[in-house]
């Protein structure tokens, strides 16, 4: 039995022990908070997060703004009376700034973290507006301090803040192409304009040489980067920058390009090829109407065999295999292997009327003039 009371006592002891000891250590607790929140802030240090360091907010553009939020001075005025939460709500804002977080440290001293919104694109509107977007495609203005060298895209057909489904749509497709782009120093270097044309699709300008690149859609992005990129080492390396007027990147497997110049060769060769159908059309409709009577006028004649063996003579020599072809089609392989060069002659289609040439030795026999008796 006394053993049971002295257990007891014991444990009663030991529970005002304990007890004593959580009201000091809640006493201290409630001194030390009240001492610190007595503290003063003793300055502020702000730190910026940007890409390149190139900050499109500056340091008095965080400190005037948190300034506006607060009565009296930061710097000087008790930690207990400045909203922290607060400051971070309103810096975040600012258009510029994805994020704030403040706190102080055991020096009294105000941290500023802000991490800044980074520029993927800058767009030139079809209204001449500019602006850039961000990855999360937020529309950020341009500044006087600082220019981002990002992609730049034109033919924008939107300045609107609130944008259609469509102009959505083509926002996402410029976001994926410049980050695309952006990931190869080589592309970034390379590429001075990307334009978006009234089909909706792409078309590059290269920084050097004046090439246009036809990209057509945002789709199959890295593969016709990768096909521009062989291009460009294994066959405009070797030959001369401004050969080619036209790289285009759209088909599967392959990179057509265009020779500067057979575009005018090749017009001349159509217009011939079609002023040929309309003489030999008027000769053969001349030829079979035995009602039509011809008169022998050399100087008046429409029927010159002449300009049917010009235009013969120039649509020959318009195309020549090997070295005026319209179009060169060069196989996408690996960087290290050799490229194979295909040249595709212009198609002549089947539908094209048969031209007969005539025989300049043999001129066109014309019915005689009929004799009238008197």
């Amino acid at each position: 039995m006394q053993h049971l009371k002295t257990y007891k006592l014991k444990q009663i002891l030991f529970g005002i022990l304990w007890l004593l000891l959580a009201i000091a250590a809640i006493v201290l607790l409630v001194a030390a908070i009240n001492k610190k929140e007595e503290k003063k802030c003793k300055s502020i240090e702000i730190e910026l997060k940007g890409k390149g360091n190139n900050f499109f907010v500056e340091e008095a553009d965080v400190l005037v703004m948190m300034t506006k939020l607060q009565t009296n001075e930061i710097i000087g005025s008790q930690i207990n009376t400045i909203n922290i939460r607060l400051l971070e709500t309103e810096l975040e804002k600012s258009i510029w700034i994805k994020k704030a977080e403040l706190f102080f440290d055991n020096n009294e001293v105000l941290k500023v973290s802000i991490e800044e919104r980074e520029p993927i694109a800058r767009l030139f509107s079809t209204s001449g507006t500019s602006f850039y977007i961000d990855s999360m495609l937020f529309k950020l203005p341009l500044s006087d301090t600082y220019s981002a060298k990002v992609p730049v895209f034109t033919g924008f057909p939107s300045d609107k803040t609130i944008l259609s489904e469509l102009d959505s749509i083509i926002l996402k497709q410029v976001k994926r192409l410049s980050m695309a782009i952006q990931k190869d120093s080589f592309h970034t270097a390379m590429i001075e304009q990307i334009d978006i044309t009234p089909q909706l699709t792409f078309e590059f300008i290269p920084k050097i040489g004046n090439q246009l690149i036809q990209f057509g859609t945002a789709t199959d992005i890295d593969a016709k980067l990768y096909k521009l990129k062989l291009f460009y080492k294994k066959v405009i390396a070797i030959e001369s920058w401004n050969k080619y007027s036209t790289i285009n990147l759209q088909y599967a497997n392959q990179i057509i390009a265009k020779r500067r110049g057979v575009e005018d060769v090749t017009a001349d060769s159509l217009k011939a090829i079609q002023l040929m159908q309309q003489i030999a059309t008027i000769a053969e409709k001349q030829a079979s109407d035995s009602l039509q009577t011809i008169l022998i006028d050399n100087s008046n004649n429409t029927t010159d065999s002449t300009i049917i063996q010009q235009s013969i003579e120039r649509d020959e020599e318009a195309v020549v295999p090997g070295s005026n072809s319209i179009e060169e089609s060069i196989l996408a392989k690996p960087l290290n292997a050799k490229p194979q060069a295909v040249v595709v002659k212009p198609p002549t289609p089947k539908s094209m009327p048969k031209i007969v040439k005539p025989n300049p030795a043999k001129p066109i026999v014309k019915p005689k003039q009929p004799v009238t008796k008197n």
